[in-house]
């Protein structure tokens, strides 16, 4: 159990360390990016929002 904690701490830690280092060389791109990345962003959250409790059975409420 210790060993599995270890091992997942030290790998969230090498990506958020290689993560600072690709976005602190490559911030331009980054930025280039952004605005596809929130266009995406939108039609991904209606794809995985799924029902969450809501009844589209059709009937009115």
């Amino acid at each position: 159990m210790f060993l599995r904690r270890a091992f997942m701490l030290a790998t969230a830690s090498l990506a958020v360390i290689i993560l600072f280092y690709l976005l602190r060389e490559h911030w331009a791109h980054a930025l280039g990016i952004l605005p596809y990345a929130i266009l995406l962003l939108c039609p991904l959250m209606h794809l995985f929002h799924g029902s969450h409790g809501h009844d589209h059975s059709g009937k009115a409420h």
